[in-house]
């Protein structure tokens, strides 16, 4: 079955795959390397402008290693799951001081770099090396899910172990890249997660949960787990000049290493807590509507207060920095941070 899976795939990808994606193009390890992060969670059309402008930036391992961890955030603003952005600027850092900055060609030492796990590894390597290695992204598991009616979640290890198993024993030694492609862009443009269109599948005739008719019921879904909600008082402080104070959130942890606003407890009085604690006099405040930002572990439920303030002499922490929003940020900003900078002009005080 093994062969005829591989075979149907790859005549399928030969007439309908992608093959001018901009990571396509003078394929290097490394730029199959800030394309593979970047699709970690993150959809092709999304990723395509990002990517473009990324290596324009960093067109090599040796710029990204040398650049300031705020300009490549910059460059990340808005993408999402920023650990991505920190692994991929250390990781750089590493190939640059570990290996000459040649990106490694052993599978052991590409899962080394941080931010990279067995599947990325293998993507890396066998698309810009053709080396054999299998892949098992989100697509892939979807496909093989559906195509052996593989029941259950492929977050549990014996789910995943199995698909693993699928995966290793399909991929051919040959057109390894071609096949591991393939496998992407069957699951992104036909196996969908829904209204899967079966009759375009060139693994349609075999596949169980077609022939079942139960499509949707592979991959098998995640438990459900209600998101506990948090709250907090993100501050717009604006000083005389209409410049807003930002603070550059810890290197780790949410948000890491962003420029961010400064928080208060839900229910904090505001001009209490800048007197106390950062020693700004507030002029006068005004609430704004809530708004909320979805984690994968939690909502965070933020009450926006927009603050004029007296006396600015007090902040001379390094981490805190005055930032005139019709200036472009000197860092990257979280998603909801962007949104509340922009809406200044509508609540002007």
């Amino acid at each position: 079955m093994g062969g005829n899976f591989a075979r149907h795939l790859l005549d399928w990808f030969s007439h309908h795959g992608r093959h001018d994606l901009p990571w396509q193009r003078e394929i290097t390890p490394y730029r199959v390397w800030v394309s593979e992060i970047m699709l970690q969670q993150t959809q092709v059309a999304t990723v395509i402008p990002y990517f473009e402008h990324f290596i324009t930036s960093f067109p090599d391992i040796e710029t990204l290693a040398v650049a300031d961890l705020d300009t490549v955030l910059l460059h990340w603003s808005g993408l999402g799951y920023y650990a991505r952005a920190r692994n991929l600027h250390r990781a750089a850092q590493i190939v640059r001081n570990e290996h000459g900055g040649h990106f490694p060609e052993d599978i052991k030492q590409v899962q080394a770099l941080p931010g990279i796990g067995r599947s990325t590894a293998g993507a890396i390597l066998s698309l810009a090396l053709n080396q054999h290695h299998a892949i098992l992204d989100g697509n892939c598991k979807r496909v093989l899910s559906r195509y052996y009616a593989l029941e259950g979640w492929p977050g549990k290890s014996a789910v995943l172990s199995a698909l693993w198993d699928h995966a290793e024993r399909l991929t051919p030694h040959q057109r390894s890249a071609d096949f591991n492609q393939a496998m992407m862009d069957l699951g992104a443009t036909v196996c969908t997660h829904s209204r899967p269109g079966c009759n375009r599948c060139p693994l349609a005739v075999a596949c169980r949960a077609r022939i079942e008719g139960r499509q949707t019921d592979f991959p098998g879904r995640k438990p459900k787990k209600t998101l506990p909600v948090r709250e907090t008082v993100m501050l717009l402080l604006q000083d005389s000049e209409g410049r807003i104070l930002l603070q550059r959130r810890p290197p780790t942890g949410i948000w890491g290493g962003l420029l961010s606003l400064p928080e208060l407890p839900a229910g904090s009085n505001v001009t209490e807590a800048g007197r106390e604690q950062w020693g700004l006099q507030v002029e006068e405040a005004a609430h704004w509507p809530s708004l909320r930002h979805t984690f994968s572990h939690f909502h965070l439920h933020i009450t926006p207060v927009h603050a004029h303030l007296v006396s600015t002499h007090a902040v001379r922490d390094n981490s805190w920095l005055w930032h005139h929003p019709q200036d472009t940020a000197p860092g990257g900003l979280p998603a909801p941070v962007a949104k509340l900078l922009g809406r200044l002009p509508e609540f002007a005080l």
